[in-house]
């Protein structure tokens, strides 16, 4: 399946399928902050995998306790470059590497799609990498709205005078070169500051990656991404969806409400500490009511209170404080969903990622809610990560490894070591802003 999950085309420029290289990357939440660092092995001779020149091996990993991050966007710069350091340099003592430059994911800055289509003029001859890049070019020339920068700018397809759904125009003939492209815009400020922050960990940004997309180029199967299938990671403190359609990423959604959100409503829904509302969530938690949670007996610490009296609740009452926060969330994604257009693209099935996709009985929920078929995705296609890292909270992470094979960004380039190229590149900030206004 040609351009599985990625934008192809001339202005791409595809890893050395000969050639090993490392690629770093930091996946920055709300509730976690994970650094790996990732070997890209070309695939051996005879072993098929659709658009894939290479293998990816976890060789380094790095995991802290998210500091300074709400919503996945810096509000406390100091604890924010605390954090990540720490994560860093646990994945360097673990590969004998030095990080210098990552790709990181976003999920700050209420992620939006925008579609445009562009044609240009080709005068009947065979299209050349020049005539793509003039419709690229001139797909990426409507502006973008004010305080918002460009994440993603993806071709989804071509057409040629009449003809539409063409994957590589290239050596076709036609006199109308047309594209349809979706670009992937959020706010300019809260990418500042992360930017800002991680500079100061004194490290560069190879690219950034909206946190759906990475998640599902980890967790997607290639019939489900070619079928059409909903993304939704479902993080601490930011709920994003993403839509996969022909092998596209075609849509993304975000909301400013996560795991964490239950966990507050739990804790004063029962007068407990933030903390014993995060245990009861995960140990206890459900929005799926059963006839036993009447007779279930759970025992909750009360805020501020030393005595040895424990205060009991039946279980019953933990899940009727969950499950509104649940269906709220998920109706919210259904109708951005119904409102944008991109429902009718997600196909029937459903894919959920992210900590909060652990919570029991979700999945029957989201069943219930999107009317979809639902699944709890997992990383897949990537060796090396210990079992305790192969959940739905860390199918971004491994996303983001996967991404420079399948997205392959002509300004996006693999570092070998995990490191960047010394010298003069503009600086930094010129680099990523360069990256931004990609094509």
């Amino acid at each position: 399946m040609s351009g599985f999950l990625g934008a192809r085309g001339p202005r791409l420029r595809p890893l050395n399928p000969k050639r090993a290289t490392t690629v770093s990357v930091l996946d920055v939440g709300s509730s976690k902050i994970i650094c790996l660092i990732a070997r890209l092995k070309p695939i051996e001779p005879g072993i098929m995998l659709p658009d894939r020149t290479h293998m990816a091996e976890v060789v380094g990993i790095g995991y802290q306790r998210s500091r300074g991050i709400r919503r996945g966007a810096v509000v406390d710069m100091n604890a924010a470059e605390q954090a990540i350091r720490l994560a860093v340099d646990a994945a360097e003592r673990m590969s004998d590497l030095t990080v210098e430059s990552l790709i990181v994911n976003l999920s700050c800055g209420q992620l939006g799609s925008d579609a445009y289509h562009a044609s240009v003029a080709i005068g009947g001859h065979n299209v050349e990498d020049g005539d793509i890049d003039r419709v690229l070019k001139a797909g990426t020339a409507h502006s973008v709205r004010d305080g918002r920068s460009v994440i993603h700018t993806l071709p989804i397809g071509y057409s040629l005078d009449q003809q539409s759904f063409i994957r590589d125009p290239r050596g076709m003939t036609g006199e109308q070169l047309g594209l349809d492209m979706h670009v992937v815009t959020a706010e300019a400020l809260p990418i500042r500051n992360l930017l800002a922050c991680i500079e100061r960990c004194h490290l560069a940004v190879d690219a950034l990656v909206a946190t759906p997309y990475a998640s599902g180029l980890s967790a997607l199967i290639e019939d489900e991404a070619e079928l059409g299938t909903l993304v939704i990671d479902m993080g601490g403190g930011t709920t994003t969806a993403a839509v996969f359609h022909e092998g596209r990423f075609v849509h993304a959604e975000s909301l400013p409400v996560g795991g964490h959100n239950v966990t507050l409503d739990i804790a004063r829904g029962l007068s407990t500490p933030v903390n014993d509302a995060e245990r009861l969530k995960t140990m206890y938690g459900s929005p799926l009511p059963c006839p036993s949670d009447d007779r279930e007996i759970l025992t909750v610490p009360l805020v501020g209170d030393d005595t040895d009296m424990p205060n009991q609740v039946p279980r019953s009452q933990l899940v009727r404080i969950i499950r509104p926060r649940i269906e709220e969330t998920l109706e919210m994604i259904r109708d951005k969903l119904s409102a944008s257009g991109a429902h009718a693209l997600a196909g029937r099935t459903i894919v959920l990622t992210g900590g909060a996709a652990q919570l029991t009985g979700l999945p029957e929920v989201a069943r219930r809610i999107l009317g979809r078929n639902v699944r709890v995705g997992r990383p897949l296609g990537i060796s090396g990560l210990p079992e305790n890292y192969k959940g739905p909270a860390f199918c971004a992470s491994v996303g983001l490894a996967v991404y420079p094979q399948v997205a392959q960004f002509e300004q996006f380039q693999p570092r070998s070591r995990g490191t960047r190229a010394t010298g003069t590149d503009g600086g930094y900030f010129t680099r990523v802003g360069a990256w931004l206004r990609s094509f």
